[in-house]
């Protein structure tokens, strides 16, 4: 937790909203909430570790604050037509996608 803390709070910018107990803490975004725990008699990894997407309000700032930070890419920056894209991970190797939506085109219903 220390070093997903470290991580989280100090690469990514997350602030604690509560803390539970020093294996179990919350990051409130907007109307919705991440937990970050640890508990691994209950919730055990896959072996190929979790992933999370998140959306990023201004994409090109953080790619610049991944550098910055000296951050090693999971994979490099990717274009899509529905977003833009780039992993990182985690201290414990787990995949963090961090992706900005570009406008779609919005579709006029017939009738």
């Amino acid at each position: 937790m220390r070093r997903a803390r470290k991580f989280y709070e100090g690469v990514l910018g997350w602030k604690p909203a509560r803390v539970f107990s020093k294996d179990f803490i919350e990051y409130d975004f907007g109307r919705g909430t991440i937990s970050v725990g640890y508990a691994p008699k209950q919730w055990l990894p896959s072996r190929k570790g979790t992933s999370a997407a998140l959306e990023v309000v201004d994409f090109d700032a953080t790619l610049a604050h991944l550098k910055k930070k000296k951050i090693k890419l999971a994979f490099p920056p990717r274009d899509f037509p529905s977003c833009r894209m780039v992993g990182v991970r985690d201290p414990d190797g787990n995949l963090v996608v961090l992706h900005k939506r570009k406008p779609q085109p919005t579709v006029k219903k017939k009738g």
